[in-house]
């Protein structure tokens, strides 16, 4: 599994610096849409230094393949217990690994994994990296992405179009907003929160 599986390569090294300057400044009304789709929507328990419901509206007419995956690992249970691994403040909070990012486990690898699953081909979109979007993590190469999977803060136009948008928040961004942090530039977050608990409503 590549080591930089994160929403990162080269984009995002790059436009980090710009991005996290633009987010803080910006506001915190999401241009996405927060009403209620069609579903399924993914249900989060969060849990640690901060509580309470994500509730994310999957898109499976925009990425279809990347929605029957989370919603395969959801229902298995995969993402319980998995913890935010790596969130950076005015950016995204990221999640996911079900390898090596389970709580009460050595998740010093938290980032680098997947799940049993295959990775999946990008299903890239119109749709624009707002606040409360969701994408799919992924290494340098555009089909990469397994389970792991982002928040976005605030808004990060330079991803647009280079990772595959499956969700929107709809309820519950701000227990996103509370996440804990991670230190440094790259997000690492010590003693992470995690997702009790995810499950699909459809």
């Amino acid at each position: 599994m590549s080591l930089d599986r994160f929403i990162a390569g080269g984009v995002f090294a790059a436009g980090l610096a710009v991005v996290v300057g633009y987010a803080i400044t910006s506001g915190a009304t999401p241009v996405m849409a927060q009403e209620e789709g069609p579903g399924p929507n993914l249900v989060i328990a969060v849990d640690g230094s901060t509580t309470g419901t994500v509730v994310i509206d999957l898109l499976p007419d925009v990425a279809p393949k990347h929605v029957a995956q989370i919603v395969s690992l959801a229902k298995e249970g995969a993402y319980d217990g998995v913890v935010f691994h790596r969130v950076i403040d005015g950016f995204m909070a990221q999640t996911g690994d079900v390898e090596f990012g389970k709580s009460g486990g050595d998740i010093a690898q938290a980032g680098m994994g997947g799940s049993s699953l295959p990775d999946l081909p990008a299903e890239f979109s119109s749709l624009g990296f707002d606040r409360g979007a969701v994408g799919m993590a992924r290494s340098q190469s555009p089909d990469s992405a397994n389970s792991q999977f982002f928040i976005m803060f605030a808004p990060a136009g330079h991803l647009d179009g280079q990772y595959t948008i499956v969700g929107r928040v709809i309820s519950g961004m701000d227990v996103v907003d509370t996440i804990k942090k991670g230190d440094g530039g790259n997000g690492e977050v010590p003693d992470p929160d995690m997702m009790a608990s995810v499950t699909v409503q459809e």
